[in-house]
């Protein structure tokens, strides 16, 4: 229940804040494009949600057999 009630939605407050902070750069085209990115999160030793970078355009193939 932890992740689903509190991590989660504390991610997609994080994904918010740093979406809007960056929202004059980010280039939009009009029509049916989209742009993907990678949010990594880590948890300390008291369970605090970290954000540790952003990808853009991450890498979604399966390079290996542990993928």
């Amino acid at each position: 229940m932890f992740v689903k009630d509190t991590l989660i939605p504390k991610m997609k407050e994080i994904i918010v804040h740093s979406l809007e902070s960056v929202r004059k750069k980010l280039k939009t085209t009009k029509g049916c494009c989209f742009e993907l990115f990678g949010y990594d999160f880590m948890l300390d030793n008291d369970l605090g949600l970290w954000l540790i970078e952003v990808n853009t355009n991450p890498c979604l193939e399966e390079s290996s057999h542990i993928l």
